[in-house]
């Protein structure tokens, strides 16, 4: 069993070492002009920014004639929403940002990519802004405004970034500070888009013509017609966009410390020490991914020393129970990202309780084990097969084999008599490894 656990996880590793060594890259069989697309749809996160950057080498090394960012995000991570933004502004392709399909959005992280873009466009029926930090509230709320510090920040910069872009700057400004929301017709207006367009051949048409400045200096769009290349998310990306979510980060270190208990509780397995340590690795490697708040997660070390001491050393459900309550608390405020959309706290909140009741469950099936346990009479010892039945299998002379409680011991009769082979025995006592037994019908007479 070792041997294959330990055979499958190194094909896996290989698999995995392959991938990222050799990802899938779109090549074109002719000379048609090229538009390398990449698709932020979800919460804005390190496995995101790892997959423009990554179109953006592509669109490159291609010599494509831009990177088209479709987008339809309600928000996303700081760091990898910064990292996509450095990315976008020091390159010399032409990157265009367009709101897509009809319906959607591109709120908070969203509304700084599509500022970023040298070319910004919506779909009919879009919306874009409402980039106000926010972080999380009371008890009676979900969140509340940043701190007054990280909202000066985050405007000051996004009006820069539209600055350079020559777009208005105290527009701009606003998403933050106003939490200023504007339709796509309304964007054209205000000038934060330079083109509407239902789809993307005619946004390619649109465009087509234009000229754009970047870090190679002007450049003239020859985009109508040309070949689209969708990039996808390769393996790492999406393992990268996965532990990244700080949802799924939490519950991965959860499960892998849990993992470890029950493992350690249970040895010889190997399948929850298995996962519950790639699962606490990848929960570890996930929450290095965003920013999260210190003494939240002194709290939840501190619930999950906790538990571990109330499952090798039982307090009669205090620890556990203290243990609880840090870990919920602990999650609650462990995430400080200030460009995540409202309903994301909301939900990681109720991820949070959802937790504690699973800790409040783990911590009942301890104690329950517990008392379990200690209403059990001794297993060992010299009475532990008193008056037990048994059946001889190898004759005692006087002494021979039992079967007693599905196991075979040596035996040896009473007052020395030989028992034959088949005949029911009763153990009396035992003396070491050597059970005392005596005929069945004896007693019975």
């Amino acid at each position: 069993m070792n041997k294959s656990i330990l055979k499958f996880f190194k094909l896996i590793l290989f698999l995995f070492l392959l991938m990222l060594l050799f990802p899938p890259i779109a090549y074109s069989e002719n000379n048609q002009t090229q538009v390398i697309t990449v698709t932020v749809d979800d919460t804005v996160t390190a496995g995101t920014a790892q997959q423009v950057s990554r179109a953006i080498q592509v669109a490159e090394a291609q010599e494509a004639e831009a990177v088209v960012i479709l987008l339809n995000t309600p928000g996303g991570l700081v760091n990898a929403t910064l990292e996509m933004l450095e990315d976008i502004t020091n390159t010399d392709i032409p990157i265009i940002t367009y709101v897509t399909p009809q319906g959607a959005i591109a709120a908070s992280a969203g509304t700084f990519i599509l500022i970023s873009g040298d070319i910004a466009a919506m779909s009919p029926g879009t919306t874009c802004g409402a980039a106000m930090p926010v972080t999380m509230g009371g008890a009676t709320e979900s969140t509340q405004a940043a701190d007054e510090k990280t909202i000066n920040l985050l405007a000051e910069h996004v009006r820069g970034i539209a600055e350079e872009k020559g777009r208005p700057g105290d527009i701009a400004e606003k998403f933050v500070t106003e939490n200023l929301s504007l339709t796509y017709n309304r964007a054209l207006e205000e000038g934060i888009i330079e083109v509407v367009a239902n789809n993307l051949p005619e946004l390619l048409e649109i465009v087509d013509g234009r000229e754009v400045t970047t870090q190679a200096g002007i450049i003239t769009l020859n985009t109508a017609g040309a070949e689209i290349i969708a990039l996808e998310k390769n393996a790492v990306e999406q393992i990268t966009h996965l532990v990244s979510n700080p949802q799924i980060a939490v519950i991965l270190m959860m499960v892998g410390i849990y993992g470890l208990i029950i493992g350690f509780n249970s040895p010889g397995f190997f399948v929850p020490e298995v996962l519950g340590g790639i699962s606490l690795l990848l929960g570890l490697y996930g929450l290095g991914l965003f920013e999260v708040n210190l003494l939240a997660g002194l709290l939840i070390l501190l619930g999950l020393v906790l538990l571990i001491a109330e499952a090798f050393t039982p307090a009669y459900g205090i620890l556990g129970i203290g243990g609880v309550v840090s870990i919920v608390l602990g999650i609650v405020f462990l995430p400080m990202e200030p460009m995540m959309p409202n309903e994301w706290f909301g939900t990681f909140r109720v991820l949070a309780v959802s937790i504690g009741l699973i800790s409040a469950l783990f911590v009942f099936l301890i104690l329950t084990n517990i008392v379990r346990l200690r209403k059990k009479n001794v297993v060992h010892g010299k009475k532990e097969f008193s008056f037990d039945e048994a059946v001889v299998i190898e004759e005692l002379n006087p002494k021979g084999l039992i079967k007693v409680q599905g196991e075979i011991w040596r035996a040896t009769s009473s007052d020395g008599s030989t028992i034959s082979e088949g005949v029911s025995v009763k153990a009396v006592d035992r003396q070491g490894m050597l059970v005392v037994v005596e005929p069945l019908s004896n007693k019975e007479e």
